[in-house]
């Protein structure tokens, strides 16, 4: 049984805030940065694994999904619209969410040091090995350049696709690493009635 995911905008989610179950599908890290009240952090990569908790919490009331922009937390609905869950995705994700004046929560616990959303983390390292190949096609070897034009031609694949696969391996480093005792807790309150 398929669902079909509403949207909801920021000022309706702000309205429902105390009636809705949070989920927040960005890495650790960026949960960390600053989240919606209230969410609970399981990173997209780990949805699947947390599928019974999700239902579990959907039969007791509605289930938001954010991230940063939109992206990842309308990808997280349509996985769990296809395994019979009813989601609703936040337009716009956290970024919105602080765009509306709306407050942030950041654990008292976590690092003190700045964290970079997985997009912000991307640019860079797109932009880094763009400017690595020139420089090293100009300096040591044309063939160098292969380097720019492969990073030119994923940034494409990945805009049509939607998809991408440097965001996946650069979520797999150990700052965005999920740390299973923290996703344990998460589901443990998901279960919870």
């Amino acid at each position: 049984m398929t669902t079909t995911p509403l949207i909801l905008d920021t000022e309706q989610a702000r309205a429902r805030l105390d009636d809705l179950t949070v989920i927040d599908v960005r890495t650790p890290g960026e949960y960390a940065s600053g989240h919606l009240p209230g969410a609970l952090n399981i990173p997209l990569d780990q949805v699947r694994r947390a599928l019974s908790e999700i239902r579990h919490a959907a039969g007791r009331g509605d289930v938001l999904v954010v991230c940063a922009s939109g992206a990842r937390s309308e990808n997280a609905c349509r996985l769990l619209a296809q395994e019979g869950i009813p989601t609703a995705s936040l337009t716009g994700g956290t970024r919105a969410w602080a765009g509306g004046g709306h407050e942030l929560h950041r654990p008292a616990a976590c690092d003190t040091r700045a964290g970079w959303s997985m997009e912000r983390q991307v640019r860079f390292t797109a932009g880094t090995v763009v400017l690595v190949g020139l420089l090293l096609g100009l300096l040591v070897h044309p063939a160098f350049q292969i380097l720019s034009a492969g990073i030119a031609g994923g940034l494409v694949l990945s805009a049509l696709t939607d998809t991408c696969g440097m965001a996946a391996v650069l979520g797999r480093l150990p700052h965005n690493r999920p740390r299973p005792a923290d996703l344990a807790a998460t589901l443990a309150a998901l279960r919870r009635d």
